[in-house]
């Protein structure tokens, strides 16, 4: 997957078009990232031990992967990503746009 837990990302398709955010969680067996702020869902919680009190909570949704890019801090915009083997061997992401190291 071309995003990480922790990375910024800004969503380029859908009704959250432009937002930015932070990864909290990748699910690469369906191809789909949950994003802070992005894809608010509204669920309906029953009271339990942990929360006494229950009602509505609302939390992120899911997304495809394909809908988000890689904020570029150097760029300042969404990135495409690429990769590319350093001379230690070790495998990096990079900019396309800059050339810029994400990792």
């Amino acid at each position: 997957m071309h995003v990480k837990k922790g990375d910024t990302v800004v969503v380029i398709a859908g009704k959250d078009k432009g937002k930015k955010g932070k990864v909290l969680q990748v699910i690469p067996k369906k191809n789909r990232v949950l994003v802070e702020g992005v894809n608010m869902i509204t669920k309906h919680q029953k009271p339990s031990q942990q929360m006494q009190q229950g009602g509505i909570v609302h939390q992120e949704g899911a997304i495809h992967a394909s809908n988000v890019m890689v904020w570029s801090k150097a760029d300042d915009q969404g990135v495409r990503v690429g990769y590319k083997t350093l001379d230690n061997g070790k495998k990096v992401r990079v900019s396309k746009k800059s050339g810029e190291v994400i990792d």
